[in-house]
């Protein structure tokens, strides 16, 4: 009676199904949905191209980059980051060239004002006068400091300036830490393809595609991966507490090792499990307020 039970909407009680519906059908509210495995990246997959890596590079972080692709991120984004430059300074010169037009535009009026006060004192407190009587189009004066200003007067509408251009970062950053990156501080990677026999089936087509280097185990977004910095090699987290850590020597080329040459792989999900990455997208919408 379950399934019926959520189509009854002749009780009393305003269930959660019907006010999920009801949220989804007007708009309001926010809303949740979890993905499943096809939308859950591979860990050998670029994080960028979302394909299997052909020449596969690392950062720091962990982060698996085509090495094709990561250099075209970059090289777009120093373009981009030079034109903002451009723009930039080309909108400094002109501020402070307005500034100093201003700037001289007041001091000549003060020259003026001085020049004529000296020609013809009597007159210019005349004027002053005049304007204080009430002849003036200043809303400071006469009592009309107290008024709002008139809509329709040009000079008191407010202007709209052109929209400020902040200087930008000047810094290439990683598009998914967003910390500094660099092509010289990538790291290549080299996994170990699966030996199975079947040369017909490509690489992309198989759901287990390589292994570790060290224990020929299967590597998958739920195995935990680990790259050695010393070698490129790609071995799972397990080899790396068990034998690694032990000597820290680096298995493949007999390589002292540091803790920092351990990077261990951002990888995916597999499906339902939570492991690597959050697997629910939540959009918040308008709150509609009872």
């Amino acid at each position: 009676m379950t399934r019926h039970a959520r189509n009854c909407t002749a009780g009393t009680v305003y269930t959660y199904n019907e006010r999920k519906k009801d949220t989804s059908a007007s708009g309001y509210g926010s809303k949740e949905v979890r993905f499943g495995k096809d939308s859950v990246k591979e860990f050998d997959c670029c994080c960028l191209t979302l394909q299997p890596c052909k020449n596969p590079v690392v950062t720091a972080d962990g982060y698996l980059y085509d090495k094709e692709a990561i250099l075209e991120y970059i090289i777009h984004k120093k373009r981009e980051i030079a034109r903002q430059l451009k723009a930039f300074e080309k909108q400094k010169v002109k501020f402070e060239k307005e500034e100093q037009g201003i700037v001289t535009e007041e001091e000549e009026k003060k020259k003026q004002k001085f020049i004529s006060g000296e020609v013809n004192p009597i007159g210019a407190n005349k004027t002053n006068v005049k304007d204080d009587a009430g002849t003036s189009l200043s809303n400071m004066k006469n009592g009309k400091d107290k008024q709002l200003p008139s809509f329709w007067i040009p000079n008191l509408t407010p202007s709209a300036e052109p929209t400020k251009i902040k200087k930008p970062d000047e810094k290439v950053r990683c598009p998914m830490s967003g910390k500094p990156i660099k092509l010289k501080d990538l790291i290549d990677v080299y996994f170990t393809p699966i030996k199975d026999g079947d040369s017909k089936t490509s690489l992309i087509a198989k759901t287990a595609r390589y292994v570790c280097a060290v224990t020929n185990d299967v590597l998958g977004n739920s195995v935990p991966c680990a790259v050695l910095r010393t070698s490129g090699s790609v071995v799972t987290v397990e080899c790396v507490e068990k034998l690694i850590k032990k000597d820290m020597l680096d298995p493949i080329n007999g390589t002292k090792m540091k803790e920092k040459d351990i990077i261990y792989l951002q990888r995916g999900s597999s499906g339902f499990s939570g492991s690597g990455v959050g697997l629910e997208a939540k959009v918040n919408g308008a709150a509609l307020q009872c």
